[in-house]
């Protein structure tokens, strides 16, 4: 029978191999006392460097020697090796923090001091797991929660929130902001006649040529079946009309082939500004929704600029 500590021991590296974790301890001198193959398979390090490391030291590898070679691999290497010195300058003190790493990966490292019964400062221990996956995954989540599924533009609701800040920044800092509304003209007809499919596939390559012309400060949504909004900071209503008539002429223009079919297509829509004196977003919605109207009854394939103050017609034909 093996003795007590021959056990312990046994029992120990045993546990530490088959933890999903990076384990790494240092005793109280700053000597490295265990490490299992996940620490250096997560930090890519191969056990000859840390055995050859340790050769040349005459014994156990210090701490210091294994520092810098992480650190090298860290986004932030200054703040890692700022944060480290800082826990082994205060046994007291625990760590739970994310660590980016240049080659994309992202580690959650937790570390804790090493006490014994009497609370004498025996080392530290750290845990190193790599949750990449994990945050690719609530990454993902995050982004089809703010997104339309299909084309990729913001839902309704994550475009309303974006645009109310929009809408306080602009008020604050009086700046101009133009709203958009946008519609393809006669979709029902291109889903009747060629399929949900091709009205699928319409929709989305027409998201993907506008929001190649489009900066990256615009908020493009899709707020219904093929209806759009626009939202464009700083923009004076010289240059949304300008912005929107380069939509027009560049949906005019595009074809959707689907099934062998080449499938034409419009758009026609209205443009606001504004007002420092709405309280919503939705009061300059509803006046693009009113010049998409005009838009529409004026034969679409057109942009309309909203009236001031806006008239009374009834929502937007297809």
């Amino acid at each position: 029978m093996p003795d007590s500590a021959t056990f312990d021991r046994s029992l120990l590296r045993a546990i530490q191999e088959a933890s999903p974790d990076g384990i790494l301890v240092v005793d109280g001198q700053g000597r490295v006392a265990s490490f299992n193959r996940r620490f250096l398979e997560i930090w890519r390090i191969s056990g000859e460097q840390m055995a050859s490391s340790s050769a040349r030291k005459g014994g156990a590898e210090r701490d210091s020697g294994i520092l810098p070679e992480a650190a090298e691999k860290v986004a932030d290497s200054e703040g890692f090796i700022r944060r480290i010195r800082e826990l082994y300058a205060n046994p007291q003190l625990s760590d739970h923090c994310e660590i980016e790493l240049k080659d994309q990966r992202t580690l959650e490292r937790h570390s804790v001091g090493l006490r014994d019964d009497s609370g004498e400062y025996l080392g530290r221990v750290w845990f190193f797991r790599d949750i990449t996956a994990r945050k690719s995954d609530e990454a993902a989540l995050r982004h089809l929660a703010m997104h339309d599924s299909l084309t990729g533009v913001m839902n309704r609701n994550q475009f309303f929130e974006r645009a109310g800040e929009e809408l306080r920044r602009a008020q604050r800092y009086r700046k101009p902001l133009a709203m958009l509304m946008l519609d393809l003209d006669h979709f029902k007809r291109i889903n009747d006649v060629h399929g949900h499919g091709a009205g699928d596939a319409v929709l989305t390559t027409t998201c993907q040529l506008w929001m190649s012309e489009l900066r990256s400060v615009d908020l493009l949504a899709r707020i219904g079946g093929e209806e759009f909004a626009l939202l464009m900071p700083d923009s004076p209503l010289s240059a949304a009309q300008v912005a929107a008539e380069r939509l027009r002429a560049l949906t005019s223009a595009a074809v959707v082939t689907f099934q062998d079919r080449e499938i034409r297509f419009t758009v026609s829509g209205g443009i606001a500004m504004v007002d420092p004196d709405d309280s919503t977003i939705e009061a300059a919605l509803h006046r693009a929704d009113l010049a998409l109207y005009r838009a529409k009854k004026a034969g679409r394939n057109r942009m309309e600029i909203a009236p001031d103050p806006p008239g009374g017609e009834d929502a937007a034909p297809d």
